[in-house]
């Protein structure tokens, strides 16, 4: 496993497939949602404890680039790691691969950090500081 990069598994469900048994294309935010999710309380501080500091992260840009289809129980890795985290920015990369390594996405989500009422602020400096390791650019 690569150090720099955070990986969290999902198993497809048969919710997250089409009748074609692919995972319907929308569902992908879903999953970089909860790997997003799952690498905050890696770092310590989950999304509910950053909201309670009234400071949350809405995602204003995204990107998706489907390379191959994903199916009801492939067990799939999500790698993330940000790519950008300076003054209200907060970029995050993502690579989805399925149980025999084949590519099934890539993708970049931007945020913001802004305060409850979606007023910008600088990112909290223990987050950043948590944050370093795994900075690095989008195509690393």
């Amino acid at each position: 496993m690569d150090a720099h990069k955070f990986h969290h598994q999902h198993r497809v469900s048969y919710a997250d497939c089409t009748v074609g048994n692919h995972i319907y294309y929308s569902r992908y935010l879903d999953l970089l949602e909860t790997a997003r999710g799952e690498f905050f309380r890696h770092l310590g501080a989950t999304f509910l404890h950053w909201q309670n500091q009234d400071t949350i992260f809405p995602v204003i840009e995204c990107r998706l680039r489907y390379k191959s289809p994903a199916r009801y129980d492939d067990l799939l890795t999500i790698q993330l790691w940000p790519t950008d985290a300076e003054r209200i920015r907060l970029n995050f990369a993502y690579r989805v691969t399925n149980q025999t390594g084949d590519l099934i996405l890539q993708a970049e989500t931007h945020h913001v950090c802004t305060t409850l009422n979606e007023k910008p602020k600088r990112l909290p400096e223990p987050l950043l500081t948590s944050l370093t390791p795994y900075l690095r650019p989008a195509g690393v």
